[in-house]
C-alpha cells in the first residue's frame, strides 16, 4: 500500500492509531540516532531517510540515496534499512538482537516486517541506523555500483 501523502504529518495522519503510534515509535529511533546530512523526507509512498540529491546526484534512477524507511503496509508493517542489506556485520547484529529477544525475526533482503513494536529490536535499530556515516553510505553505494 503506498501512500500519497506529500508530508510524514499527513502520512502519520492517514493511519490508524495503533499503526500510528507504532510507526511514530519506530521513527522517534530512526531521528534520534540517524547520522548528520541524512534527510526525513517522504518517497516511494512511505517515510524515507535519505542523501538528498543535492549531496550526491550521481544515482541510478535519479532518486536520492534511500538509506532507510517506515512504511504502513496492508498487512503489517516495516522499517527498511539499506544498510543491512550491504554490510554483513549488520545483519548479523540485527539478527543476534532478535535472538537474543527469543523472537524470530520476519524479515525481507533490508526490510523488517512487524505488526507489534514490542517484538522488534529497537535499540538495536538505533544503533545501526547510527553506525552509517552519509560518506561511508555514498562510498559503499559507489563500490557496489561498479
Amino acid at each position: 500500500m503506498q501512500s500519497k501523502a506529500t508530508t510524514v504529518s499527513q502520512y502519520l495522519n492517514e493511519l490508524d492509531p495503533n499503526r500510528r503510534d507504532a510507526i511514530s515509535t519506530v521513527r522517534d529511533v530512526i531521528l534520534t540516532n540517524l547520522p548528520k546530512g541524512f534527510v526525513e523526507s517522504m518517497n516511494w509512498g512511505m517515510i524515507a531517510y535519505e542523501v538528498p540529491l543535492e549531496t550526491f546526484p550521481d544515482t541510478y534512477n535519479k532518486q536520492p540515496l534511500m538509506y532507510a524507511a517506515l512504511a504502513s503496509q496492508k498487512n503489517y508493517m516495516s522499517v527498511y534499512m539499506s544498510g543491512v542489506y550491504s554490510d554483513e556485520h549488520q545483519l548479523k547484529k540485527l539478527k543476534a538482537a532478535f535472538s537474543e529477544m527469543g523472537i524470530k525475526p520476519n524479515m525481507g533482503k533490508s526490510c523488517i516486517r512487524f505488526m507489534d513494536v514490542n517484538k522488534i529490536p529497537l535499540d538495536t535499530i538505533g544503533e545501526l541506523i547510527s553506525e552509517i556515516s552519509v560518506k561511508d553510505y555514498i562510498d559503499n553505494y559507489n563500490r557496489c555500483r561498479k
